[in-house]
Formats: C-alpha cells, sequence, structure tokens
C-alpha cells in the first residue's frame, strides 16, 4: 500500500513496515494506543485518514471502538488497519486449552492453534481489536490487519505462525525509513509524544510576552489609523504584500513584523486569501510562518495563523498538528468561524484532499487581492 501526500508516495506493507512508519503518520511516538489506519481506493491500497486514542480498559472497548470508527469519516474506507501500541505483557488467554485440546488440529483456527502452542498466553489488546473488528464488520468494512506494536516488534493477531507467538515478534525495520526522509521533505518533525507536539505551539512567556505585547498595541494603534485614512481596500492590499513577503523571505522575524502580521491576519480576506499559501511550492515556508507566529503572538492574535497552521499541517496529512493547532485558536477565540468549521472537518474524518480543494479555492481569489 501507499502513505500518499501531495508531491510523494511511498510504499508500505501493512506489517512491520506499517506500524515503523506510526510516528510519521501521527506526527509523534505513540505510547499506549488504539491507532486506526484507514485505506482507500479501488484496492484498498492508500492511506486514508489515520487515527489515534488512548488504549481503553476492558470495559469501554465496546464504545471506543463504536466512536473511533465513526471518526473514518463520512463514507467508509475500503479496508482499515488496526494496531494495538502497549508495553503490556503477554495475558492468560480467554479460551478454555481443554476444549481445545479435543478438536483436530485442522479444525482450529490460527488464534486457537497459537494458544495450544503457547500454553495458553495470549497477546494483549485483544479484546479492543475484536469490539474495532465488530464494529467494521457491522459498517460492510474489512479488518485488513490487527497488529500489536509492542518493545521494537510487531505481532499479527490472526496469524498462526510462531514468529507471532507471545514472546516472539517480527522486528520492526531499522534505518531511516523512505517514509521517514518524505517526511522530512515534507516539512514534518516528529516529535517524542503528543505533550511535545504541544509544548512546540506554546505561546511566549515572561519578558518575550510583554515585548511582543508592546509591539502589538503599537502596531495595532497604527492598523487603526491607517484604516480611517486609507480604507480598507488599501490597508488589505498592503496587508496581502507583508503575508506573501514574509513566506517568500523565510527568515527571522523581528516583534514589529510578527506584530504587523498578526494584524495583517486579522482581516478575514487576508487570512482567507493565506490559505492558498498553506498548498503547493509555499507550502513548507507557510506553514514555518504560521508557525512562528502562533508561538509568538498573544491572544486573540494568534487565532488567526494558528488556523491557518491547522490548514497548511492537515493538507498535508498531519491532522494530530492540525488538532493541536485547532485547540489553540479555539482556546485564544472560541467563536472563531473557520476554525470551528475546520475542527468539524477533522473530526468528522474529512481528508487532507478536502482542505488542499479549500487551498485551490482560495488561490485565484489571493490573485485577484493581490492584483
Amino acid at each position: 500500500m501507499e502513505n500518499e501526500q501531495p508531491c510523494t508516495a511511498v510504499r508500505l506493507d501493512t506489517g512491520p513496515e506499517l506500524a515503523a512508519a506510526l510516528p510519521q503518520l501521527l506526527g509523534f511516538v505513540p505510547e499506549e494506543s488504539l491507532v486506526l489506519v484507514a485505506l482507500t481506493g479501488s484496492r484498498a491500497t492508500r492511506v486514508g485518514v489515520t487515527l489515534r486514542v488512548d488504549l481503553p480498559g476492558p470495559d469501554d472497548a465496546s464504545a471506543l471502538a463504536t466512536d473511533v470508527v465513526a471518526r473514518l469519516g463520512p463514507e467508509p474506507p475500503a479496508a482499515v488497519v488496526a494496531l494495538v501500541v502497549t508495553e503490556a505483557s503477554d495475558v492468560p488467554a480467554e479460551v478454555d486449552l481443554d476444549a481445545l485440546s479435543d478438536v483436530p488440529l485442522h479444525a482450529l483456527d490460527p488464534v486457537g492453534l497459537r494458544l495450544l502452542r503457547t500454553a495458553g498466553a495470549d497477546l494483549p489488546g485483544r479484546g479492543v481489536v475484536r469490539a474495532v473488528g465488530g464494529v467494521l464488520a457491522d459498517a460492510g468494512v474489512p479488518l485488513l490487519a490487527a497488529l500489536l506494536v509492542r518493545g521494537g516488534r510487531c505481532w499479527d493477531y490472526d496469524c498462526a505462525d510462531p514468529c507471532c507467538d507471545p514472546g516472539a515478534g517480527r522486528p520492526l525495520p531499522g534505518g531511516t525509513s523512505a517514509l521517514a526522509v518524505a517526511s522530512v521533505v515534507d516539512g514534518r518533525v516528529v516529535a517524542a509524544d503528543r505533550a511535545e507536539l504541544v509544548a512546540r505551539l506554546a505561546p511566549a512567556t515572561g519578558v518575550a510576552a510583554l515585548a511582543m505585547g508592546r509591539a502589538c498595541s503599537v502596531v495595532g494603534a497604527g492598523q487603526a489609523e491607517a484604516l480611517h485614512r486609507l480604507g480598507w481596500e488599501a490597508v488589505a492590499a498592503e496587508s496581502w504584500r507583508l503575508v506573501q513577503g514574509a513566506v517568500a523571505a523565510g527568515r527571522h522575524l523581528t516583534d514589529e513584523a510578527v506584530a504587523r502580521l498578526g494584524w495583517a491576519l486579522t482581516e478575514t480576506e487576508v487570512r482567507d486569501q493565506a490559505l492558498a499559501l498553506g498548498a503547493g511550492p509555499t507550502a513548507a515556508a507557510a506553514e514555518a510562518l504560521w508557525t512562528e507566529l502562533v508561538r509568538r503572538l498573544p491572544a486573540p492574535l494568534d487565532a488567526a495563523p494558528a488556523t491557518l497552521l491547522a490548514a497548511t499541517a492537515w493538507a498535508r496529512g498531519d491532522g494530530t498538528t492540525a488538532g493541536v493547532a485547532l485547540d489553540r485558536a479555539l482556546a485564544s477565540q472560541p467563536g472563531y468561524r473557520l476554525a470551528q468549521l475546520l475542527r468539524q472537518g477533522l473530526t468528522a474524518g474529512l481528508p487532507p484532499s478536502a482542505v488542499r480543494e479549500l487551498a485551490g479555492w482560495a488561490r485565484p481569489r489571493s490573485e485577484q487581492l493581490g492584483a
């Protein structure tokens, strides 16, 4: 199968290679997680939505399975791969081994064969995998594979071979994968965990925050005076030139420059046109700029760049960064409409192509604004 981004296609198998690719697919290294990878296309060979949730307790597996499968999108995927990431030890089997011993070997399913061979030890997480498989079956979606990822190794819950016995497992591929290289080229830096991803977008504090606040106040007063003196169209055109120039320059910005860009993006028309910068050849530079603005601008000026960062990250398939950025935007301005709409789409499992289409809609409008 392929993990496909706008300009990059990388082939993965549905075993250890896919398990090793989870940090790139999610944007961070998952721990104690259930991950569902939706596969799309006529032959179920393309990676679509990738969802991660905390592993549930035994009593919560069914409800969580129903919820997470519903978040795979408005249209059912062609197939799904489920991965349980945990460091939990093997568990006693939930099967009567004495009853199995009376069944001919040729009549046993793979799980029964494994249980007999391993004296009743089973892999952790089978309950949640079974719950997910049941919900998918009700929706007519095949569970293509169910994998346990633990300690740098991978097990297939439905494999009867000795390599997938508890205590065995297949090693994950080492070295730098093609997907890791493609992720770096596309501007994605894998975090150690989700908390690190959140910390990357944390607002400034202390002296830096005070200096930034003063710059925003001064620039804001100048913006108000320019609107009164020159009118909205002239200010919007200049604001758009500022945004385009900052993306093209790609260098560290002074507090005054950050403040000017923050105020420029408060113009809804300018912000909407900036969506076009998050796709195509300017995407990496735009994402770097939105990230810097989110880190340095105070509320409520951070809402617009945080929303643009969410759209840009989502367009290249990074739903995790998109979700963190939307959290920041909506914490700054709970009623921020574009952030609310993106949140609804992300929660509904819309694919990255939906955001790329939005960027395509914005492109001719941005050209008109810059005319």
